[in-house]
């Protein structure tokens, strides 16, 4: 299983303000807090966002580079995902294949959005 993800963020701030409403729909509760970061946690497993250190904020992160390419969740049901691709919507985020969605993964009922630094999430409906 895994322990935990810690992702360097260009904008602590934004970061929280997208990855809150996010995680805390999914399950995951607050877990630590600093100046320089925050994790939520879900079972044995949390996610942490870091602020990047201004000396390294000038490489840009881009999924299609070496490195993480996405995040993908369990959703509870087809309604959590189209719940989901309402709120990103009305939070006007991203929502990537929307030619394709919701079945953009061919099989799979999900969601595909992006966050502030433009890392893909996954949202998946159980088969």
């Amino acid at each position: 299983m895994l322990h935990h993800v810690e992702i360097n963020v260009s904008d602590l701030n934004k970061s929280l303000s997208f990855w809150q409403w996010l995680l805390e729909n999914l399950g995951y509760k607050e877990y630590q807090s600093w100046d320089q970061g925050k994790s939520w946690k879900l079972n044995d497993c949390y996610i942490v966002f870091v602020q990047t250190e201004e000396k390294h904020k000038n490489v840009v992160y881009h999924r299609c580079k070496t490195g993480l390419n996405h995040l993908a969740f369990h959703a509870r049901s087809r309604e959590h995902v189209d719940q989901i691709t309402e709120e990103c919507r009305r939070r006007n985020i991203t929502i990537l294949y929307k030619d394709r969605h919701p079945y953009a993964g061919k099989e799979a009922y999900a969601v595909y959005f992006e966050d502030p630094d433009r890392i893909k999430i996954e949202l998946v409906a159980p088969q």
